[in-house]
C-alpha cells in the first residue's frame, strides 16, 4: 500500500469514521487504479482526466458491474479529494468525470398464479408447521411487508378488532395496512398453534417465537422455509423470496388499478418515486403483451405483409 493510500484512509476512519468494511473496499479499489497507472508508467501524483477515463473504460472492457464501476470510481474521488486538500495536488482530476449511469433494473415478481402456488404449498407441511407457514404467507401477501417487520411482528396485533394490521417499519414509523378476509383467517387459526409451540410455562411477546437471541422467528429461518415452498410448488426456488413477494403484492395491485399513494402507504416508502417502479413492470408487461400478441408485433407477419 502506497503513504497516500494510508494517509487517505486513515483520514476517512478519524475524520469520517468510516466502517472498517468501507476501508477495506477503498483500499482494495485504489490499490487497482495504482496498478493500472503502474502499467501506463503513471502515478497519483501525474495522473489525468485521460488515465482516470482509461482506467473506467478498462473496467468496462473486464466486464465490471455497473456498481463496481461506480463504487471505484467513488473511492478515486475522496482520494483526490484528499490530495488536493492536502496540498499533495494542486488540482483534482476527477472534477470533470462523468460516473457511469446505473441501470435501474426492475423488481422481480411473480404471477399471481405462482403466489397462489406457494401458499396451497403450506398444505404438504405438518400440523403446526403447516398452520405457521400459511399465516406467513398470508400475511406477507396480503400487506407487502418487510420480512424484517414480518419475523417481528408482537403477539399484540392478534387482537383484531378491525381488517387491519399495525406494522412498524423503518424509523419506527407505524402504518396501518388493511387486511384480507383470509389473512385475519389465518392469523386467528395459528393462534392455539401458537401456543402449542411454546414450551410448558413460557411466555413470549412475538407472534412467531422461537428459540434464539432475538426471541421470534428469524429471516434465514423464513427465508429457507419459503425456498422450501419453491421447491415443493414446482417454481425455481431462484426466483423466490421474502422480499419477492413483496414486490408481487405491489405489482398485483398496480395490476388491478389500485393507486399508487395507497400502495406507498401500504409499502412505507417515504418517496411516492420508489413506488412508480411498479407503473414501469406493468408498462414493460403490456409492451410483451403486445408483441406476442398483436399481429403486427410479429416480425415474420409483417414483413410477409410488406411483400403482399
Amino acid at each position: 500500500m502506497s503513504e497516500y493510500i494510508q494517509s487517505f484512509l486513515e483520514m476517512m476512519q478519524a475524520e469520517r469514521g468510516v466502517a472498517q468494511n468501507t476501508v477495506v473496499a477503498y483500499n482494495r479499489d485504489l490499490v487497482v487504479f495504482e496498478k493500472f497507472l503502474d502499467t501506463r508508467k503513471r502515478t497519483f501524483r501525474n495522473a489525468d482526466i485521460r488515465d482516470i477515463r482509461s482506467f473506467t473504460e478498462w473496467l468496462v472492457k473486464k466486464n465490471f458491474s455497473i456498481c463496481t464501476q461506480m463504487r471505484r470510481l467513488s473511492a478515486i474521488r475522496e482520494f483526490y479529494k484528499f490530495l488536493y486538500t492536502e496540498n499533495i495536488r494542486k488540482d483534482n482530476p476527477t472534477d470533470l468525470l462523468d460516473s457511469p449511469k446505473k441501470r435501474h433494473s426492475l423488481p422481480k415478481y411473480l404471477s399471481e398464479d405462482e403466489v397462489f402456488a406457494l401458499i396451497e404449498a403450506t398444505e404438504h407441511f405438518p400440523d403446526i408447521k403447516k398452520q405457521k407457514m400459511k399465516v406467513l404467507m398470508e400475511l406477507l401477501y396480503a400487506s407487502g411487508m418487510r420480512v424484517s417487520e414480518l419475523v417481528s411482528l408482537p403477539f399484540t396485533v392478534a387482537n383484531l378488532k378491525e381488517n387491519t394490521l399495525l406494522i412498524r417499519g423503518k424509523g419506527n414509523k407505524d402504518r396501518m395496512v388493511p387486511l384480507t378476509n383470509v389473512a385475519k383467517k389465518a392469523l386467528q387459526n395459528w393462534l392455539p398453534w401458537r401456543e402449542l409451540s411454546l414450551p410448558k410455562g413460557r411466555n413470549s411477546k412475538w407472534l412467531f417465537p422461537q428459540e434464539n437471541e432475538s426471541g421470534h422467528l428469524s429471516r434465514f429461518s423464513f427465508y429457507n422455509l419459503i425456498k422450501e415452498l419453491a421447491d415443493i410448488a414446482g417454481i425455481d426456488r431462484d426466483r423466490v423470496s421474502p422480499h419477492v413477494i413483496r414486490h408481487s403484492f405491489a405489482s398485483h395491485l398496480v395490476d388491478h388499478d389500485a393507486d399508487l399513494r395507497s400502495v406507498q402507504q401500504m409499502l412505507g416508502h417515504k418517496d411516492i418515486s420508489t413506488t412508480q417502479i411498479y407503473t414501469h413492470i406493468r408498462a414493460e408487461r403490456l409492451k410483451k403483451t403486445v408483441q406476442k400478441a398483436h399481429p403486427l408485433g410479429n416480425e415474420k407477419f409483417f414483413s410477409d405483409l410488406l411483400k403482399k
